[in-house]
């Protein structure tokens, strides 16, 4: 029986606990090979797997993609991406990358989606299959190379240089790679691509995708969801964050530019209106809402204490919220903020990324929702853009940039967030109070941000 030296199963949590993606900070996993699929590297040089691990050492177990590429030289250049060096007691030495920096690894993941291919399980039958799916919204494209992008912390996005062989066009691609995954149809996924299809230009136009299936922690049930999604990519286009932030710092009138915004915003959700379901507001929306409320408040306070002493306010607040009049519950972005938002010329403003807030559960986040909540999550943003500008104007300007903001909203969907403050109000506490508890576990030097938030709508 071939052995590998040292064994995989002692190198891999090491390497794992190093990742931005990874959610245990500051632990130790503990991993257990739940499944894994095997890519094909048509020149038949680098072994390409993809590892399905499920760390069992916190409080609820984390299922973790992590694609890897097996060469028998390294790979130049790409020192980072090596996860480790072994001896295979059949075939030698063997150098072991992270499959999305190796472009042999990430081109056979991408042509999983393009090629729809139908991955089969390394390993038992059972423990792992996928396939890819083409929207058909882009023409087939040749590679020509490729890069991670950097920075992010949930998924890895590997950005492929691309053109149509038709007319020699460059068309880039970005291939995110979900990292966490979760059963169920990621909202990513599923909105964007129901958007597209519907004809809207807001969202980058989507190549396909790759849906996986895997056991479950008590192996008794086979659970589905997605791996990875491409979609064109849009280069050189700022996101609305930095065109806010260059703005401020000239002293420059954001109104206008906020309008659009809010205009585009109100487009997407009159889209996502109507072609994926949506709900009516029942007492048991209600009391579903306001408990999430309660329990992000509650939360918040366990990282700032402080906050505990304004309960009675912020309880008015939430109830308030939780019996104004309520629209209809529909899909929204769901982590909405300026930073999540393209500048594309000849376009106009694009969304991006609809997976909703990585705090909240999946299965939370692709429930029907409030649209008023991607209307406080932007409003939020502009507070955000305000205060990372020092300038005596900025608070002044990003004001009117929300106002400007609700203006471009209200002329499109004929729905004035302002006319129901109370919903508005309890929905901006609610994302102030989520961003405290995200500061605090990642960014405390922000944290001052968030809870000038809460203050001012208290006080409001």
């Amino acid at each position: 029986m071939a052995t590998v030296d040292p064994p995989f199963s002692e190198l891999l949590p090491a390497w794992v606990a190093r990742q931005r993606w990874y959610t245990g900070k500051g632990t130790e996993p503990r991993l257990e090979r739940t499944g894994g699929l095997r890519l094909h590297d048509p020149a038949g040089e680098v072994g390409i797997e993809v590892h399905l691990v499920r760390d069992v050492g916190g409080a609820t177990p984390v299922l973790y993609q992590v694609p890897l590429t097996y060469r028998t030289t390294p790979l130049e250049g790409h020192e980072e991406a090596l996860v480790a060096t072994t001896d295979h007691s059949e075939l030698g030495r063997r150098w072991v990358y992270d499959a999305c920096h190796d472009p042999v690894g990430a081109a056979a993941i991408l042509r999983a989606v393009t090629d729809e291919l139908e991955l089969a399980a390394d390993g038992p039958p059972g423990h792992g299959r996928a396939r890819g799916h083409r929207t058909g919204l882009l023409p087939a494209l040749a590679v020509r190379g490729s890069r991670v992008l950097r920075g992010e912390q949930s998924n890895t996005s590997i950005i492929f240089d691309t053109v149509d062989p038709d007319d020699g066009e460059e068309r880039p691609v970005i291939l995110k790679v979900f990292r966490v995954l979760h059963p169920g149809r990621n909202p990513d996924v599923e909105v964007q691509q129901a958007l597209a299809l519907a004809g809207s230009t807001r969202v980058p136009r989507p190549v396909g995708d790759l849906l996986g299936q895997w056991p479950s922690a008590d192996g008794g049930t086979q659970l589905t969801g997605h791996l990875a999604l491409a979609q064109e990519f849009l280069p050189g286009a700022p996101d609305a964050w930095r065109v806010t932030l260059g703005a401020l710092e000239r002293g420059e009138d954001l109104a206008p530019r906020a309008r659009a915004l809010g205009e585009a915003t109100a487009e997407v959700h009159a889209t996502l209106a109507a072609v994926l379901p949506t709900a009516e507001p029942d007492d048991t929306a209600r009391a579903t809402a306001l408990a999430g409320w309660r329990a992000r408040y509650a939360t918040a306070c366990e990282h700032v204490p402080d906050l505990a002493r304004r309960a009675d306010r912020v309880s008015e607040v939430l109830e308030a919220g939780a019996a104004a009049w309520w629209p209809p519950l529909q899909r929204i972005h769901g982590d909405y903020h300026l930073g999540q938002v393209l500048d594309v010329p000849g376009r106009g403003w694009v969304l991006l990324d609809f997976e909703g807030e990585p705090l909240r559960p999946l299965a939370e986040r692709t429930l029907p929702d409030l649209p008023q909540r991607d209307v406080a999550g932007m409003l939020r943003s502009f507070d955000y853009a305000a205060a990372s500008v020092p300038s005596a104007g900025g608070e002044v300007a990003a004001g009117r940039a929300r106002e400007a903001f609700l203006d471009g909203y209200a002329h499109i969907s004929r729905n004035d967030p302002r006319d129901e403050p109370a919903l508005l109000h309890a929905l901006e506490l609610d994302k102030a109070l989520y961003e405290v508890t995200y500061e605090a576990r990642n960014r405390p030097d922000w944290l001052p941000i968030p809870l000038g938030g809460v203050a001012r709508i208290l006080g409001a």
